[in-house]
């Protein structure tokens, strides 16, 4: 019995020992059994189309105080009307001061109106036509009128009367294809109803100040009217905005662990709404359709500025939508999955009859799928020997974007025939642990890529932070509030996520340039 559990022991010790010098009970694997992989065309170039919509709120109060310090205050002339021919050496003066300007907007359009205060002033000396006037007016005129108006014929007489009306001005602005304005103004001036009594005779107030001011405030309304029109400030503040766009923002990724990306911003097409009007504010709305790609340089865009500006319906918001194709080397996207599965141990609840390790994960592209190849370190828990080795397990898949979980996962899972030849002295524990392991796969093999995904939220929002502004007179507001994963495609070196930013841009005037 000695002699015999003596060979036992030396058989033993002498496995073990043989075990140990080829690996420490962990033999290595063949790296070189993972599948061939089909090649595949590269990736073509892609663009996305990405949206700015920027409603601009100009308040009515803005408006109301440039075209305060703008209109003119004060009003005098000389009337023309007919009454003078009742007059020798006649001077019918009206002087007229508008009060405050009120501005009010409704959907139709906008209504400005001023008080006007002023008098009319007639001096002169009544005609003898006047008297023979009054004589040829017959039974119209009293007699006791007629006998007034001669006595006083060849005198100096001086008269006032004062002066009490409106000017009201509407505008139905509409901006044109060439970048421009227009107001479409129509004035009303409306004179209250007064008479003077002039050595009897009763003078309209109406009528011999109308005129004049009609006059005066339609010769204003045609010189604003063309000044706006032929006024650049929207293709101005337009050609600006559109240089700022076209350009390479950099997103970073240094020290992210995610490559150095930049965001190249190509606008290629405006376009506007009609103005829209309520009770506080006129809203110009302008739009800017852009392609936008991501690349692993900086470009110098070429963005010709439209010499034409689309009119389009009505937008009710302001909203940012960035569609951005961004491409990932798979040497990152291993990162990702190495870092989500390495220390993983299958099955997760310890059942089967061999437990596994994983050690690191790689990803892989062929035709129409993704291949992960895992380096597990396995054990098997049949025997009291615990034999274990490391090896290569291979996993076809094709992948599939989970939007909502914003994870890339792998179905129609297959474990490769290679796996099953590549644990060495696991022998039959080992392709016992097989249907263990091929479904432990098809539940975790997922590359989670949200980390990625709030990286380059984080990075847009830091671009999209450019074009705030808070002058005090000018505010605008962008922000991004969400990023989407919307899309993958592949190549054998690059995977391609297919993103969607979204978010809101609003700008707000307080206060405008004098005219």
């Amino acid at each position: 019995m000695r002699r015999i559990l003596t060979g036992a022991f030396v058989i033993v010790v002498s496995f073990t020992a043989t075990l140990w010098a080829t690996g420490m009970f962990w033999p290595s694997a063949d790296t070189g059994s993972r599948p061939a992989l089909a090649e595949m065309p590269p990736l073509k170039p892609v663009t996305r189309t990405s949206l700015v919509v920027a409603p601009t709120a100009v308040a009515l109060s803005a408006i109301r105080t440039v075209m305060e310090a703008a209109a003119p205050r004060d009003l005098s002339g000389q009337s023309s009307n007919p009454v003078s021919e009742l007059l020798t050496k006649a001077d019918i003066g009206v002087t007229v001061a508008r009060g405050a300007i009120s501005v009010g907007g409704r959907p139709e359009g906008l209504t400005i109106s001023t008080p006007l205060n002023g008098t009319l002033r007639v001096t002169g000396q009544l005609a003898t036509r006047a008297g023979k006037l009054t004589g040829s007016l017959g039974g119209l005129i009293s007699s006791a009128v007629g006998q007034e108006v001669e006595s006083l014929t060849g005198k100096v007489l001086d008269q006032g009367a004062d002066v009490r009306g409106n000017i009201v001005v509407t505008s139905r602005p509409s901006i044109t294809p060439e970048w421009r304005l227009d107001p479409n103004l129509a004035a009303q001036v409306i004179i209250g109803d007064g008479a003077m009594n002039f050595a009897g005779l009763r003078i309209n107030v109406a009528s011999e100040v109308k005129p004049l001011v009609d006059k005066a405030v339609n010769e204003q309304v045609v010189a604003l009217q063309a000044r706006l029109r032929s006024d650049p400030f929207i293709e101005v503040a337009a050609r600006r905005e559109w240089a700022k766009m076209c350009r390479s923002i950099p997103l970073g990724g240094a020290g992210s662990g995610l490559p150095e990306l930049w965001l190249e911003l190509r606008p290629t097409r405006a376009f506007t709404a009609q103005p829209r009007i309520d009770a506080n504010n006129l809203t110009l709305t302008i739009g800017v359709q852009a392609e936008t790609r991501i690349l692993g340089e900086a470009t110098k865009p070429s963005c010709p500025f439209p010499s034409r500006l689309a009119i389009v319906p009505q937008v009710e918001q302001g909203r940012v939508a960035i569609a951005i194709p961004i491409d990932l080397p798979f040497s990152e996207v291993n990162e990702l999955l190495g870092a989500q599965l390495k220390g993983r141990r299958f099955p997760e609840d310890g059942s089967g009859p061999v437990d596994v390790l994983v050690q690191s994960a790689a990803i892989a592209a062929s035709g129409n799928r993704l291949l992960i190849s895992l380096r597990v370190k396995a054990r098997e828990k049949k025997s009291w020997f615990g034999f274990g080795g490391l090896a290569d397990v291979h996993i076809w898949g094709r992948p599939v974007l989970d939007r909502e979980k914003q994870t890339l996962r792998l179905t129609d899972t297959e474990l490769a025939v290679e796996s099953e030849a590549a644990f060495g002295l696991l022998g039959a524990a080992a392709r016992a642990a097989m249907p263990y392991l091929q479904d432990a796969m098809a539940k975790n093999a997922v590359v989670d890529l949200k980390p990625f995904a709030a990286n380059a939220r984080k990075k847009i929002s830091a671009a999209i932070a450019e074009f705030r502004q808070d002058s005090g007179d000018v505010r605008i507001d962008a922000a991004i509030h969400e990023l989407r994963l919307v899309g993958i495609e592949f190549d054998s070196k690059t995977l391609r996520v297919i993103t969607e930013a979204a978010g809101t841009v609003k700008a707000s005037v307080t206060k405008l340039t004098e005219m």
